[in-house]
């Protein structure tokens, strides 16, 4: 039971390789792009922006900045995340409230992703994705109220994996903060806890080397079924009742999010499986490291992995009673001050 269980889970991730995709009902929602599940402070200004990867793939962010600051240059924060989310759920968030404290962030849409280009769409690369936060990165170190010399990354869910790997390489970011920390690569090729065999996984890459054929034979690929269902049966482990409580309701639904509205392209879990990240892990140090986590969240054990793994400095920080999605939306269990002053400590 408990090995269907992690297969099932698995493929929340990526899609279903089997299951059609399933016809949304959240157009009943709020179903417009410029929706944002937060309300912009009143001390920032946002703005849209556009740049691009160095696989020439145009990138969508919001730039948030404070307002009346002219030309003081600030130090600044790239943001992303979870996997399957866009800017206007919880990387804007975090990019609005960050922005509030008086720091310069851009919040933006990974590749294939939300409004941000690449076809065909929703298609995941532990490469690419890694590498769109270092075109945040070149973004922000050309703008004119940033401190190239003063920047970060934060990381949220999914893209908190791809954020410790990119600052392995980048040696322009400064230090690196993650909350609800996955390593989706890591998930993809062993499922949760690491319960997935080398046979099932050749399994599974068995049936995406057919779907290979199939999709360059219809010259498109084919979509699983969505990450989050319309409807839940109450069978469901729990944290997928929590994902259901945020992208599939008013709290966090968005019509381009993919874990509201859409499914990934099943032969993303190829490379995904294939490419695993935080080889390097260790050449983060000597910048500074904190990872942040819920103390119920499901996905815990992966920032406690990180912690043991990587070099000084480093910090975990655990928040007492928290599941995975609080650390998504709710301002009063996300230690924004911890964050403040571990980058304010930091960015110097």
């Amino acid at each position: 039971m408990k090995k269907a269980v992690t297969i099932a889970v698995l493929f929340l991730i990526t899609g279903s390789l089997f299951a059609q995709k399933v016809k949304s009902s959240s157009e009943k929602m709020i179903n417009s792009k410029e929706h944002y599940t937060f309300q912009l402070s009143d001390k920032v200004t946002r703005q849209k922006v556009i740049f691009k990867n160095r696989y020439g793939i145009t990138l969508s962010g919001d730039l948030y900045l404070p307002k009346n600051i002219g030309n003081k240059k600030l130090a600044a924060l790239a943001i992303s995340g979870p996997f399957g989310a866009v800017k206007q759920q919880s990387s804007g968030l975090y990019a609005n409230q960050m922005a509030e404290r008086g720091f310069a962030v851009i919040a933006f849409d990974p590749s294939y992703t939300g409004e941000s280009g690449g076809k065909p769409r929703n298609i995941a690369s532990s490469d690419i994705n890694t590498e769109d936060f270092s075109a945040a990165i070149d973004f922000l170190g050309l703008h004119k109220n940033v401190d190239r010399n003063k920047i970060g990354i934060i990381g949220i869910c999914g893209f908190g994996g791809f954020a410790l790997n990119a600052v392995a390489v980048d040696k322009r970011v400064k230090a690196v903060a993650t909350t609800s920390m996955y390593d989706i690569p890591r998930v993809n090729a062993n499922g949760y806890n690491d319960k997935v065999t080398v046979e099932e996984r050749t399994k599974t890459l068995e049936t995406l080397g057919l779907q290979r054929w199939k999709d360059a034979e219809n010259g498109k690929p084919k979509y699983g079924a969505q990450p989050n269902p319309d409807k839940l049966t109450g069978k469901e482990p729990q944290f997928v009742k929590e994902y259901f409580d945020y992208y599939k309701t008013p709290r966090g639904f968005h019509s381009l999010s993919i874990n509201s509205n859409g499914a990934w392209a099943n032969t993303s879990a190829i490379g995904l499986t294939n490419m695993q990240i935080l080889a390097h892990l260790k050449e983060i140090s000597p910048r500074p490291m904190l990872l942040i986590a819920g103390e119920n969240a499901h996905s815990r054990y992966m920032s406690e992995d990180i912690y043991k793994l990587a070099a000084e400095p480093k910090e975990l920080m655990i928040i007492p009673n928290a599941v995975h999605v609080d650390l998504y939306d709710k301002i009063d269990v996300i230690p924004f001050d911890k964050l403040v002053t571990f980058f304010n400590d930091n960015l110097k």
